[in-house]
């Protein structure tokens, strides 16, 4: 069995504990609504916030977006800021970018050391993945490789295989987000990312989406998943609970395991 790797952020965990990071999304599509996101996630402190800026309408202009992103910081208080940008294919918003431009963009944020974590998908082309790692490597910003399909869910040996992959890439964290028929397909990524956890060195991240998939929300941490997403005043993805609801489910199930 493999020891994930250690990944601290401003001292914070991840993949290291019993008990999972929750990640809070900011999908807010301008200054307003985003300063209103923060005001109300920040004060119930998540492990880490996740600015999706495919969600932000000046995503065209870089230095709107890294004083956004800086501005963003300063009112987050410590907690790490992931930068995500969603592609369509993989459940995201439509934006006025080429791939070239994102990949740009994501240099740029690094480079400015204004974001502690970039999210790349493993569909992108494996130039842009390697020159993201390198920029973001150089300026001490970890990088979540991921991978979601909003249509099904692979076979549990294909799932395996994404988080090996993304591992073999350079990332410092693994992600698969998949949508279930039912519940066997829950059972099919929990049972993949307990058996990945067991084969790969670094923090794993293992999501069955919508109503049906709550469950590895909730007990993902306990099949080798190192964090969870919890919905602020917006969700950015099928069947993410609310910041408290979350961590009173995962309080509950934490002191159920501790009583055995």
């Amino acid at each position: 069995m493999v020891q994930p790797r250690r990944i601290e952020l401003h001292g914070r965990p991840i993949g290291a504990g019993a008990y999972p990071s929750i990640i809070t999304p900011l999908v807010g599509r301008d200054a307003a609504a985003l300063r209103a996101e923060l005001a109300f996630i920040v004060p119930r402190r998540p492990d880490m916030l996740e600015w999706r800026i495919d969600h932000f309408a000046r995503l065209a202009d870089t230095d709107a977006v890294i004083a956004m992103a800086r501005e963003i910081r300063a009112a987050a208080a410590g907690v790490p800021l992931l930068l995500t940008r969603r592609s369509v294919a993989e459940g995201g918003q439509a934006i006025a970018l080429a791939e070239a431009d994102v990949v740009a963009l994501y240099a740029r944020m690094c480079h400015e050391r204004c974001v502690d974590l970039i999210d790349c998908e493993l569909s992108q082309a494996r130039a842009q993945v390697a020159h993201l790692r390198a920029a973001s490597a150089s300026c001490g910003v970890a990088m979540i490789l991921s991978f979601h399909d909003f249509r099904a869910t692979p076979g549990a040996d294909e799932i395996v295989a994404r988080f090996v992959h993304a591992e073999q890439l350079g990332a410092d964290i693994a992600k698969v987000a998949v949508m279930p028929a039912g519940p066997s397909d829950v059972l099919a990524l929990l049972g993949a990312t307990q058996r990945a956890s067991q084969a790969v060195g670094i923090p794993l991240i293992g999501i069955s989406m919508g109503g049906i998939g709550v469950a590895s929300r909730v007990l993902g941490w306990q099949f080798g998943s190192a964090a969870t997403f919890a919905a602020g005043l917006g969700d950015s993805a099928p069947g993410q609970l609310a910041i408290e609801e979350l961590r009173a489910v995962l309080a509950v199930v934490q002191r159920a395991g501790a009583a055995r």
